[in-house]
């Protein structure tokens, strides 16, 4: 066992490094480093500072002689890519941080990644803006297109973020259930969506794509049958597609507003480079709005409230990682991904009565516990504690509307996860 002292001795290199790493039983070479151990606690990190700050959602400090395993909060145990810190590092050597303007460069970053990675064609720099982060951006958008008691659209499970941000602003959530198909994958209930927009004469919805928690990647048809409903309601779509970058095996991502014309005009989605690049303490997100009418109303917002003005390292950071250094990083980081969630899926579906879906992008893995918790008399409470007590930082899932469901986050070194699968069968599952 590895005790809390032993955490991060191992030397780490922020430059890249050949590596080897197990790939479906194959050796992959790995140029880039996601195997070292980096010691986190007292630097900022929410992760592995933050235990016991939020009860319901944040874990519990460990028994002593355990070291923490952060499998909780959804940024990654790795360093960013090697371009990122160079572009950083070139900015801070240039001594003055006063008042600027984004430059050119980073606009046609942004329009050649999407033209790269997602095939978007036609993206120009009108239509993209800084974004102080996607909750800044759905919380812009709520207060500038709907008003106190209206209904919003959202789908269950939810990004947890997306129903408190709604009901902290006095809005009101509409809930569509995903269904699981006979195969266990989560898909949308199209009659049901239809039938709750209008019920409660809905117009404003969230969209998560990828989907978080459940690592859904919607396919073209899903996304064109959605939107088909969404135009005949009415509404207007909010897509937040940070996860974007993230796609595995046998998937693309689709960006809601290629898939049809009025898709194109009628839907404000929303990218970062946080989760692809570990970011998210920079706060950098960016809205992209071909509609020059919402175009205008969202900007009109965040001017007036300047709530949403850019940081100059921020800027100098998406540059680092929207270029070709930060492509090939992405690259080796999306296979160690696909191999971390499909061990931990695989490991928690040998468990009797459990039940987690392998994602088809992010690195977040949700599993519903409910027949394992009814068939061992456990509550899901003492399931999570029992988990704490020995360092598996997991989370609740109810606050994402599963109410017998945890969240793990697989972005993490493999021999960390190894490790926190053993803990589970040698102190939680040991009779699965």
């Amino acid at each position: 066992m590895q005790g809390a002292n032993d955490l991060g001795k191992r030397m780490f290199s922020v430059g890249p490094i050949v590596k080897k790493y197990v790939m479906n039983g194959r050796r992959k070479m790995m140029k880039y480093d996601f195997e070292s151990i980096i010691e986190r606690r007292k630097k900022d990190a929410l992760a592995v500072d933050g235990l016991g700050m939020y009860p319901g959602m944040s874990p519990e400090k460990p028994e002593e002689g355990y070291d923490f395993i952060p499998m909780w909060v959804a940024d990654m145990n790795f360093a960013t890519a090697p371009s990122v810190t160079a572009a950083l590092r070139e900015r801070i050597e240039h001594p003055l941080y006063g008042y600027f303007v984004p430059e050119e460069k980073y606009y046609d970053a942004i329009i050649r990644w999407q033209e790269t990675h997602h095939q978007v064609s036609g993206l120009t720099r009108e239509a993209i803006g800084y974004e102080n982060g996607v909750h800044g951006c759905i919380t812009s958008c709520v207060e500038t297109f709907t008003r106190p008691g209206e209904s919003i659209f959202l789908h269950t499970p939810f990004y947890m973020g997306f129903s408190s941000d709604i009901q902290g602003l006095g809005r009101v959530p509409v809930y569509s259930e995903l269904k699981k198909d006979e195969e266990g994958v989560y898909r949308m209930d199209f009659a049901d969506m239809d039938k709750k927009l209008k019920e409660s004469n809905c117009h404003f919805a969230i969209m998560c794509s990828p989907h978080n928690p459940s690592g859904r990647v919607w396919e073209r048809w899903e996304l064109e049958k959605a939107m088909e409903i969404f135009e005949k309601n009415q509404v207007l779509v909010i897509s937040d597609e940070i996860w974007a970058d993230i796609v595995y095996t046998g998937h693309s991502h689709i960006p809601t507003q290629m898939v049809s014309d009025w898709a194109r005009e009628n839907t404000i989605a929303i990218y970062a480079p946080s989760k692809t690049f570990n970011l998210a303490g920079m706060i950098g997100s960016y809205h992209i709005v071909y509609n020059e009418y919402l175009r205008h109303r969202l900007r009109f917002y965040g001017s007036h409230t300047h709530y949403n003005e850019q940081n100059v390292l921020s800027m100098h950071a998406l540059l680092g990682a929207y270029s070709e250094g930060g492509a090939e990083w992405t690259a080796e980081l999306i296979q160690v991904l696909e191999q971390n969630t499909k061990y931990l899926s695989d490991y928690l579906n040998q468990i009797a009565g459990v039940s987690a879906t392998r994602p088809q992008g992010t690195y977040m893995v949700f599993a519903d516990f409910t027949k394992y918790c009814a068939n061992n008399s456990i509550t899901i409470e003492e399931l999570l504690n029992k988990g704490y007590r020995v360092g598996v930082g997991w989370q609740p899932g109810a606050a994402f509307g599963g109410n017998c469901h945890i969240r793990f986050n697989a972005a993490l070194p493999f021999s960390k996860l190894k490790e926190a699968c053993a803990r589970m069968d040698n102190y939680i599952f040991r009779n699965h």
